[in-house]
């Protein structure tokens, strides 16, 4: 059982820069692959990037590859997300999310924090 709370969401303008943390409980948090997710108003969910459990591997979506960056503190049972070079479009609610398998669909992931939402103005 993990328990993920996100934080670090906030207003920002385009092309700034934010950094999301995900807090996750639970003494096996190294074994499990992280992801981050983003939900907008009438949008579904979507995959935005992943990290193993190691965190030698990362994954990511093609409209934030060179902008974004996943990383990861098993000494912490932290996550994070730097992003930069915001977009007014990339305004959502950023979900941190965990599970055994490491994929791009959220249906695969047992384990969501609440969210933190994200607001880039033009």
């Amino acid at each position: 059982q993990v328990h993920l709370v996100e934080s670090g969401g906030g207003l920002v303008q385009a092309g700034g820069s934010l950094r999301l943390s995900c807090s996750a409980s639970g003494r096996t948090f190294s074994t499990y692959n992280m992801a981050w997710f983003r939900q907008a108003p009438g949008k579904e969910r979507e995959f935005v990037a992943a990290i193993s459990g190691s965190g030698y591997s990362t994954y990511y979506a093609d409209s934030v590859k060179g902008r974004f960056t996943i990383s990861r503190d098993n000494a912490k049972n932290m996550v994070y997300l730097r992003m930069g070079s915001l977009k007014p479009e990339e305004t959502a609610v950023y979900y941190c999310a965990g599970d055994i398998d490491i994929t791009n669909k959220p249906s695969d992931y047992d384990y969501w924090g609440q969210g933190t939402q994200v607001t880039v103005s033009s």
